[in-house]
């Protein structure tokens, strides 16, 4: 096959206030490409996966500088479609300090991307991959858009390709009933599903603690591999071959978006090899370094992993 992972999402651009800044105080913003899906697709090209990206952005010099951000390492951008007319997606982010925590505000409306059809893309490339990567976020922004992701669900259900589905509830977009109409069809075709415990409650009114809600939820939703997050208390995976519960580390956080992406694609990257438990400890290193350096995009080498928890210079 041509890919080992394909996905469609909304390229934006991060615009982040310095630490202690209040966005109606700032008078700097750290600019940064964003977008969930891309974020998966752009480390598990680090890690040497091949992966493609499909998204529609107008053109000029902000959409350039996403497509530049994700095909520096190597994600195939040519399923990307260009407009002439329209905006760029924006989200500004206030870090936020205890006791007062980050906030995100949204400025993405009115983008060609919310408007896309499954007439704007080539389904025969994009299928032509191991697993179909999908989210909740692209599913939230519009009634199109939720239609393209059952488009790309059905499509890879019909053709024999695994799913992979990453709830990522987002209660800015969306109300947990809304979600769970759209999203349980989409998870009930998945072969690994991600979502936290706290979103599996909302959405999907699955009840539990821990890993017993692992575990209620793959029960509910008839999917082979679930994968669960519950912050710091740990991560959780229920498969056919039992439950298992992964402790997490603190570390220092410089910048927390883009973690969880870096999560999936870790895991993603072991589950591709037959081994989600391998995935799911590289998973929590890349995220445990996602959140030690800015930008929604983790930057690593495979070798990098290894020196994890060094404390001197590399020389």
């Amino acid at each position: 096959m041509t890919y080992d992972l394909s996905t469609i999402g909304e390229g934006q651009i991060r615009l982040t206030c310095e630490r202690g800044d209040r966005l109606i105080t700032a008078r700097t913003l750290r600019m940064t490409a964003a977008g969930s899906e891309a974020n998966v697709a752009g480390l598990l090209s680090e890690l040497g996966r091949s992966t493609t990206w499909a998204s529609k952005l107008p053109k000029g010099e902000l959409a350039d500088r996403i497509a530049l951000e994700y095909s520096a390492v190597g994600v195939d951008m040519s399923h990307v479609v260009l407009t002439e007319e329209g905006r760029v997606a924006l989200y500004f982010l206030e870090p936020g300090e205890f006791p007062l925590p980050g906030k995100v505000t949204y400025d993405r409306q009115y983008t060609p991307f919310r408007s896309i059809t499954p007439a704007d893309f080539d389904w025969d490339s994009l299928l032509d991959t191991r697993v179909v990567f999908l989210t909740g976020i692209t599913a939230a922004l519009t009634p199109e858009t939720a239609g393209v992701v059952r488009h790309f669900a059905d499509a890879a259900r019909e053709r024999g390709v695994d799913i992979a589905l990453d709830v990522n509830f987002r209660s800015l977009l969306w109300s947990g009933e809304q979600a769970r109409e759209v999203l349980e069809p989409i998870a009930r075709m998945s072969s690994i599903l991600f979502c936290s415990c706290t979103d599996a409650r909302i959405v999907f009114g699955i009840d539990g603690e821990g890993v017993e809600a692992c575990r209620n939820l793959r029960e509910a939703m008839g999917v082979p591999t679930v994968v669960s997050t519950d912050g710091r208390a740990g991560t959780y995976l229920s498969s056919e071959s039992g439950e298992r519960v992964f402790d997490i580390k603190s570390v220092t956080v410089v910048d927390r978006p883009g973690a969880g992406d870096s999560f999936v694609a870790g895991t993603l990257h072991g589950w591709l090899d037959g081994d989600v438990v391998a995935g799911i400890e590289m998973g929590t290193r890349v995220a445990q370094l996602a959140l030690t350096h800015h930008g929604d995009l983790t930057h690593v080498r495979p070798g990098e992993l290894a020196l994890l928890g060094g404390s001197d210079i590399l020389r």
